[in-house]
């Protein structure tokens, strides 16, 4: 069993130590953020940190690249909400289009979109949804994608998830977290469940 005593002095230790970096951080800018990884949870993760700017009366647009065959419970709630822009704007999976050109069509025009709102003070916060998978298949130009992330207004927060995040795009993030993958229900042969997939 801990000693009380000893277990106070080490949380007056620690308190001190974070009171001193919380000090330390004094900088207020946006945010990018990156959820990478072959792990669930990367665009739960974001849409965790959209349903907080929500909560703050953020104005907040979600771009969803590569999805869109199929309706998620995300989608349902977030609709809902005010001051959210959602956009669905893939065409599903490429094993399922099958159809280069076309995932290329749906990517510009998801970017395009997504450049508006990079650009766009009142943005609190913007969301892209899968855009790595996007970036690894190579249907978008990285440079461009960079110089919009990076040209953003200066107190925007930017979410990218997907797996296989390129290097360029983490090396000018503020925080990346990458999911890994432990035990996952799919490869016991469990379905995509409504409430936690869909």
């Amino acid at each position: 069993m801990t000693d009380p005593i000893a277990h106070k002095q080490r949380m007056q230790r620690k308190k001190s130590l974070m009171d001193r970096r919380i000090d330390a951080a004094d900088i207020d800018q946006g945010i990018l953020l990156v959820n990478t990884g072959a792990g669930k949870g990367k665009s739960s993760a974001g849409f965790g940190v959209v349903a907080r700017a929500l909560g703050h009366d953020l104005e907040v647009a979600v771009i969803q690249f590569i999805k869109g065959s199929f309706s998620t419970g995300e989608e349902t709630f977030f609709r809902r909400q005010p001051n959210l822009h959602y956009h669905v704007m893939g065409d599903g999976f490429s094993w399922e289009t099958q159809d280069l050109e076309q995932d290329r069509r749906s990517a510009e025009a998801a970017w395009q979109l997504a450049c508006e709102y990079l650009q766009n003070e009142s943005m609190g916060v913007v969301m892209l949804d899968e855009l790595n998978i996007v970036l690894k298949r190579g249907l978008l130009p990285l440079d461009s994608v960079l110089t919009a992330l990076q040209q953003r207004p200066a107190m925007q927060h930017a979410i990218v998830t997907g797996r296989n995040a390129p290097v360029e795009l983490t090396k000018i993030a503020d925080t990346v977290t990458e999911m890994k993958p432990i035990k996952h229900a799919f490869a016991a042969g469990i379905r995509a469940q409504q409430g936690m997939e869909l």
